[in-house]
């Protein structure tokens, strides 16, 4: 547990705070969280794998920045997503929000926090039907690919 905390420390203070100081200025929404990506990043899908694993379906889902995409009784809102340069270690996180939604059509909140598609199991969705992990950033909801020439 503690391994898993020093990782994910790591990983913000390299990824995440240098891009955050260029957003001081922009508006938050209610969450806390900015209302548009902290950076200019051309992204605006996320591309997430969905595995339901009574029926064994693997699902690919696109996911629009900010939007609620539904699979199964989930409810996945991602915040924010990233792909480094391809002239760095290819790496892909996003900032998730993952809600279950329940008969009376209450919802409750099974994970909030970042994911990266090179480690899974980091930060996952623990839940007793459906794996949910990243797999990239889209640029449009067609896109094959979030590399830039």
């Amino acid at each position: 547990m503690m391994i898993k905390f020093i990782s994910i420390v790591i990983f913000l203070n390299l990824m995440v705070m240098p891009s955050m100081a260029t957003a001081q200025d922009q508006s938050q929404g209610q969450d806390g969280l900015p209302d548009k990506p902290l950076d200019a990043s051309p992204y605006q899908y996320v591309e997430l794998r969905a595995l339901d694993k009574i029926t064994a379906r693997i699902t690919v889902l696109r996911a629009k920045i900010n939007q609620e995409t539904r699979f199964g009784t989930l409810a996945i809102r991602p915040k924010y997503c990233r792909t480094r340069p391809p002239e760095e270690q290819p790496e892909t996180y996003a900032y998730l929000e993952i809600f279950d939604l329940k008969h009376d059509q209450t919802r409750s909140k099974v994970f909030s926090g970042w994911m990266m598609a090179s480690n899974p199991a980091l930060n996952a969705l623990e839940h007793p039907v459906y794996d949910v992990w990243v797999i990239n950033c889209k640029t449009s909801d067609g896109d094959v690919s979030a590399d830039k020439e």
